[in-house]
């Protein structure tokens, strides 16, 4: 739903997880970025569904290696069950 020459930063994943590119606009023509990881691979969002806009602070973590989306996994209570 984000317009593409409106200032955002689109960025894509193929099959291997190890590497992404970005596409931005910067007023004259498109700007294509490129990311491998040597080490480790990303967790990525599979469909349309799982798309995510990022903060600039979660771009930057991405940036740097690290999973800008964690997976928190938190049980539910029932109610009246305690430790």
């Amino acid at each position: 739903g984000l317009e593409l020459y409106s200032n955002s930063l689109f960025l894509f994943c193929g099959g291997r997880n190890d590497r992404f590119k970005g596409l931005f606009w910067d007023g004259e023509g498109f700007i294509m970025l490129y990311k491998r990881f040597e080490n480790g691979h990303l967790s990525w969002p599979r469909n349309n569904n799982e798309a995510k806009e990022l903060s600039a602070q979660q771009l930057d973590w991405l940036l740097q290696g690290l999973n800008p989306l964690p997976i928190r996994k938190i049980q539910a209570v029932r109610p009246g069950s305690f430790y």
